[in-house]
């Protein structure tokens, strides 16, 4: 299974943020929409960054709640690791594990066309488990 697969059951909104806004802006919009990260856009397309829930409670413990007044170009993570939509999910699985990341945006040909997060890797895997465990239950049954 690869990336591209994701995304078409998924969809291929991406959740965004300028990395002038405020962090508190970015925590309201991650609630509003339940989501864990944010990718964050600046003046070189397609990104310059991703913020995530992690990010926050991180610098919320060290700075305190003033933190929530900073841009979000403050806390946000700009070493992103990326992946393109014919990565497979066991090599994205791999990265994940690899950098401690829980959410990687999609490029393809330089363009932003989705966002993985480990939930989604998890749910797509878990539903390829059922598939395989009823077709072996329906093959044992047939005979």
């Amino acid at each position: 299974m690869h990336v591209t697969t994701l995304l078409d059951a998924k969809g291929h909104d991406v959740a965004t943020i300028s990395h002038s806004a405020l962090v508190r802006d970015a925590v309201i919009a991650m609630h509003e929409r339940s989501i864990g990260a944010l990718v964050v856009t600046g003046a070189t397309p397609p990104l310059v960054g991703i913020i995530s829930e992690r990010d926050v409670v991180r610098h919320l413990a060290l700075r305190g709640v003033e933190i929530l007044h900073a841009p979000v170009s403050a806390l946000m993570s700009a070493s992103v690791t990326t992946c393109d939509p014919t990565t497979s999910c066991t090599t994205l699985m791999g990265l994940m594990t690899e950098h401690r990341i829980r959410h990687v945006p999609v490029l393809d040909n330089g363009e932003l066309v989705g966002l993985v997060s480990i939930g989604d890797i998890v749910k797509a895997r878990f539903d390829e488990l059922e598939r395989e465990k009823r077709d072996l239950l329906d093959y044992v049954s047939a005979r």
